[in-house]
């Protein structure tokens, strides 16, 4: 059995299975047990967690928090506003679209590791809202409209799917004479490297007029480790990009220290920082939301003047019709 399915199968989804790991705290076990809401995380990525302090910026993006419970400033049905699924165009539920040009082609529910913080919480944390993610569905509609140049395979986490069904995708849009680039939105390299295999670079690899790029998502250098480093080294390796985009997370990467070292040493592995989102306003997740104006104030005083710029993002707040700097 491949490695990263036995991190899989053993998945620290349980409050027993927490504490083999860490010290819970009175606070994360009434969260656990009383809110409705999927969680867990990988063995690797829960060996990263402090065990003796719950304020540890790993634990607190895996472990429920009652905070969760409060809204003030999360919008309700987010998600179909944000990927404007009630704009009356006729497309399918694997297909969220903000631009004329390129879509976010969204293929599954299911992750490795499920952020607190996700802004499609609703879908993958929560199941409050209930959307059907076909593929073939997704491939056909991207056939049938030749504006589409720009594809982000996107969930969920994409890298979960097989290595056939993963090049299975990459084949049938490279077939697309429309498409120009395919994107990989996944947070695999940093809560499961072991996925990055000989078969899944096979998929991956190889010259095409088509480049893919991944995305992935750290928040905090703590997730950097050899592993990630050599995961991500193997992807290059392939001929892909692969970038990060951060959220700013309150308490977790939102002071100079802590935001100057993740984008420092995400250059020392081979990450080009991309983005770092301002905290959307999904529901529940008030609690790691900071100032619109801080992530401005990080670039500002952590990176500018401090490092090189290959090590500085756009920083970016995500609206229904793009994203805005």
């Amino acid at each position: 059995m491949e490695e990263w399915i036995e991190q899989l199968q053993n998945s620290v989804n349980t409050l027993d299975k927490l504490k083999e790991f860490i010290n819970v705290s009175p606070e994360e076990e009434k969260a656990i047990t009383t809110l409705h809401t999927k969680w867990g995380t990988t063995p690797y990525f829960a060996s990263l967690m402090d065990p003796d302090d719950p304020n540890c910026p790993v634990r607190k993006q895996v472990i429920p928090s009652m905070k969760e419970k409060e809204n003030r400033y999360g919008m309700h049905d987010y998600l179909l506003w944000k990927e404007n699924r009630r704009n009356g165009e006729v497309r399918p539920d694997s297909i969220a679209r903000q631009y004329y040009d390129r879509i976010a082609f969204t293929v599954t529910d299911t992750c490795a590791n499920y952020c607190r913080h996700c802004f499609r919480k609703e879908i993958v944390v929560d199941h409050d809202l209930k959307l059907r993610f076909d593929v073939e569905e997704g491939l056909q509609w991207i056939r049938e409209h030749k504006e589409i140049r720009d594809v982000l395979i996107t969930g969920g986490d994409p890298f979960l799917f097989s290595d056939d069904k993963i090049e299975y995708i990459i084949k049938k849009l490279r077939e697309i004479p429309h498409v120009e680039m395919i994107r990989f939105g996944t947070r695999i390299p940093i809560v499961l490297p072991h996925r990055i295999t000989t078969g899944l670079k096979k998929a991956l690899s190889g010259f095409h007029r088509i480049p893919i790029w991944v995305n992935t998502q750290c928040n905090h250098p703590k997730e950097i480790t050899e592993k990630t480093a050599r995961a991500v080294h193997d992807l290059l390796s392939c001929g892909v990009n692969v970038g990060n985009q951060a959220v700013l997370l309150k308490g977790i990467n939102d002071d100079v220290e802590t935001f100057r070292n993740l984008h420092q040493k995400l250059l020392t592995i081979r990450i080009r920082p991309y983005y770092v989102f301002c905290c959307e306003p999904a529901p529940g997740i008030d609690h790691f939301r900071t100032p619109l104006e801080k992530g401005a104030e990080l670039i500002r005083d952590a990176l500018r003047g401090h490092t090189t710029g290959l090590a500085q993002p756009i920083y970016v707040i995500a609206t229904n019709i793009g994203k805005f700097g």
